[in-house]
């Protein structure tokens, strides 16, 4: 009898732990295989890509927090539920796994036997296979995809900065002084190599420059390695600007020495050891650039017109050397009118085509004003900010949109002026508008004829509107709008409606009762002037024509629209244009278009808001009357037409390098001619040599020449060796750079030698 059947009084709950105990371990291994691949992945990236190292960090604690709690749980199972997963895995247990977790004194008969049956069963189904089988399947899959990962991440890494190291640090070839005088036992410096770490977030890899002199970015690590002849017990120093900085010996290489810096600023370095000096070389820190941000579009002022869709598209270009990380736009709204504006500020984050740190992007936003919350004669004040990979910020200019209100007269004169006594032209207009807005909104639930009849009442009002501007330039009927003269009304003639009469669009009044007929005509025969209306008859008197043509300046014409008011020229052109397009709009309205008749509407009411700000009269005041600002042209445009800053001029003292680089160059001018060099020329071309070095930092181009020059002749002063000639004019056109111009030397006119000659020319200067 086996283990499972030997003791069938006791709990046989041995089988069911040991089958917990081999799942766990099996699934314990599932678990295991993905995150051992996942811990590669982040291993890969935490050496890779070191500025996202706090986020592998986090996220490394948190699978772990999260394996941890899986594997707890594991082993964690309680046995009833081991007993219902082989029940569901064997179904040769008939659902009775249960019983093995029971007192067998605790059972009746039945169920003892069902107790011996699975005992018996159990061993067999072990010999099998695994009781609770695990499906390796999904982790090593999961495995798989994360080691691909990892191997493109450090293919990626390794492709990026990686280089090889004999690559990476290639010899450059410094020139040293004084190396044909050292003793034959004296270390000698063989070969000096550079390697240049970009700034981490360049993503840039290391190099070597090609010469002494190179430049490299702001916070740029740079690494001089030194290798000697022999082993020395001095160590080569590295000459950084102002600072000595000894080499340190690299592991396991006596003869290589080596120390690495970030570099801040620009900066002139040299290598000496014992009496082995090289030359001076520059090295040019360049500082790490701003983004760029250059807007396409909108311009720097944009009016939304009324009718327009209150949207404006912003597009803009941003571009940064090694990448973009952020970008947002501020929008300020500025709602009320004089000391009741309020002021509220919106933030969009336009980040979101920023992934990956691209070097150029181009950003694009609908900025929506109503979804902003403005309305008519609201403005939006917005400006765009980027960041780059180094947390540097850009802003933008500001540009400024704003919402047109037609129902505001504005004025872009001074504020002590004159309020305008016309009224408004325009507001009926606007009525017809909204209504044929309104009726193609509706248009597709109303029947053909009700469509044609609100069409035709909207034409109706376009030609009552049109009517009341016609008779600001004579025409005072219906009829005479592109007709013949009318004839004199009739009893059976109707009544003029309502507020025709009236100039202004909303003055419509309520019908009055009926009063008495007024004459027909408004004049009467002695109004003081001549009408002109007197009917000519067959018995005229001789030269009658010729008489009336000679009075007509004289008469005074009612239906006359070319003298029948007082408009200047152009506000009568723009009128007689907004006629042209109420009739356009009529024509459609009347014909049952309305979605035709809805540009000339628009056109219309443009014009007679161009009307009204012609035909306002002012009445000036006190005080200087400026003239108007265009604000909408010059606003925001950078034009500097016409102003001037101030600009002084004043004589500054001679700076205090002066002295040394003078006493340098009369020195220079001394060595050709003079055999033994004077007392002390080594100390004053070093002085000098410092002045050098300081205008070398800012152009090496033009001073690092003579500059080196100057320490090879001071070193040849010091050392009592012949001075090379040649070499002089080089160190003394640079040192003639570094004095200020000399200031313009008065010219004496030569005064002409013949007495006869000078006497006229003192005759001529009286």
């Amino acid at each position: 009898m086996n283990l499972l059947t030997a003791r069938v009084s006791a709990p046989t709950t041995a089988a069911l732990r040991e089958a917990h105990r081999e799942w766990a371990w099996r699934s314990t291994a599932a678990l295991l295989l993905p995150a051992a691949a996942a811990g590669v992945l982040l291993a890969v990236l935490y050496q890779g890509w070191p500025m996202a190292r706090l986020a592998v960090l986090g996220v490394a604690g948190l699978g772990f927090l999260g394996l941890a709690g899986l594997l707890g749980r594991v082993w964690r199972q309680p046995l009833p539920r081991i007993a219902r997963r082989l029940n569901r895995q064997h179904p040769a247990l008939e659902d009775s796994s249960a019983l093995l977790l029971r007192d067998a004194s605790g059972l009746n008969l039945l169920e003892q036997l069902q107790q011996h049956r699975l005992s018996a069963r159990l061993p067999d189904l072990r010999a099998a296979g695994p009781l609770l089988p695990v499906d390796f399947r999904r982790p090593l899959a999961l495995a798989g995809v994360l080691l691909a990962l990892a191997a493109g991440a450090w293919w990626g890494r390794s492709g990026s900065t990686a280089a090889p190291p004999k690559l990476a640090e290639k010899p450059l070839q410094l020139r040293f002084e004084a190396q044909t005088t050292l003793p034959p036992t004296a270390a000698r410096i063989l070969e000096t190599r550079l390697r240049v770490q970009p700034p981490t977030y360049t993503r840039q890899p290391a190099f070597s420059p090609a010469a002494a002199s190179f430049r490299c970015l702001r916070g740029s690590r740079v690494r001089w390695t030194v290798r000697l002849s022999r082993a020395a017990q001095k160590s080569p120093v590295l000459e950084l600007g102002s600072r000595r900085l000894p080499l340190r010996a690299v592991p396991g290489r006596p003869t290589e020495f080596a120390t690495e810096i970030p570099l801040t600023a620009s900066v002139l370095y040299r290598i000496r050891l014992d009496e082995q000096v090289s030359e001076e070389y520059a090295i040019e820190v360049q500082p790490d650039q701003p983004p760029t941000i250059r807007l396409i579009t909108p311009k720097a002022y944009t009016l939304v017109e009324f009718g327009r869709p209150p949207q404006v598209a912003i597009r803009a270009q941003l571009h940064d050397d090694f990448g973009l990380t952020r970008a947002r736009l501020v929008a300020t709204i500025a709602q009320g009118q004089g000391e009741a504006v309020k002021f509220r500020e919106v933030v969009t984050d336009l980040s979101a085509t920023l992934r990956g740190q691209p070097k150029t992007s181009t950003v694009q936003h609908l900025l929506r004003l109503p979804a902003l919350g403005l309305t008519y004669g609201d403005e939006v004040y917005f400006y765009l900010q980027a960041w780059d990979n180094h947390q540097q910020r850009t802003r933008s200019d500001t540009y400024l949109v704003q919402w047109e209100d037609t129902t505001v007269q504005e004025s872009a004169l001074d504020v002590s002026l004159g309020v305008s006594a016309k009224p408004a032209y325009f507001r009926s207009q606007r009525q017809i508008i909204i209504d044929t807005e309104k009726l193609l909104a509706e248009q597709r639930g109303l029947p053909a004829a009700t469509l044609l009849e609100r069409s035709n009442g909207i034409g109706f009002d376009q030609k009552i509107l049109r009517m009341r501007y016609g008779k600001f330039l004579g025409e005072e009927a219906d009829e005479t709008i592109g007709g013949a003269a009318p004839g004199p009304p009739t009893a059976d003639a109707p009544a003029e409606e309502p507020g025709l009469g009236s100039v202004v669009a909303e003055d419509h009044t309520e019908a009055a009762a009926p009063t008495p007929a007024a004459p027909p005509e408004g004049h009467s025969a002695d109004d003081g002037h001549d009408h002109g209306h007197a009917s000519s008859s067959a018995h005229e008197a001789p030269g009658a024509a010729l008489t009336a043509e000679l009075m007509d300046p004289y008469i005074h014409h009612h239906d006359d629209s070319e003298t029948a008011d007082f408009l200047e020229p152009a506000v009568k052109a723009k009128l007689q244009a907004v006629l042209s397009q109420m009739w356009e709009a009529e024509l459609r309205l009347r014909t049952g278009r309305p979605r035709e008749a809805l540009p000339f509407e628009y056109r219309a009411l443009r014009l007679l808001k161009q009307v009204q700000q012609q035909t306002r009269a002012y009445v000036k005041k006190a005080g200087f009357t400026p003239p108007p600002m265009p604000e909408a042209t010059t606003r925001l445009t950078g034009d500097l037409a016409g102003a001037a800053a101030p600009r002084r001029e004043r004589q500054l003292a001679a700076p205090s390098r002066q002295p040394v680089v003078r006493a340098a160059l009369r020195l220079l001018a001394q060595l050709p001619t003079q055999a033994p060099p004077p007392a002390g020329s080594a100390t004053t071309l070093d002085q000098a040599g410092q002045e050098l070095a300081r205008a070398a930092l800012q152009k090496p181009g033009a001073y690092l020449n003579a500059l080196r020059e100057l320490r090879s002749l001071s070193t040849a002063l010091r050392q009592g060796q012949p001075v090379a000639a040649d070499k002089l004019p080089i160190i003394e056109r640079a040192l003639t750079a570094l004095l200020p111009p000399p200031p313009p030397t008065p010219t004496h006119a030569a005064k002409p030698g013949n007495r006869l000659a000078r006497r006229y020319l003192q005759e001529l200067g009286r």
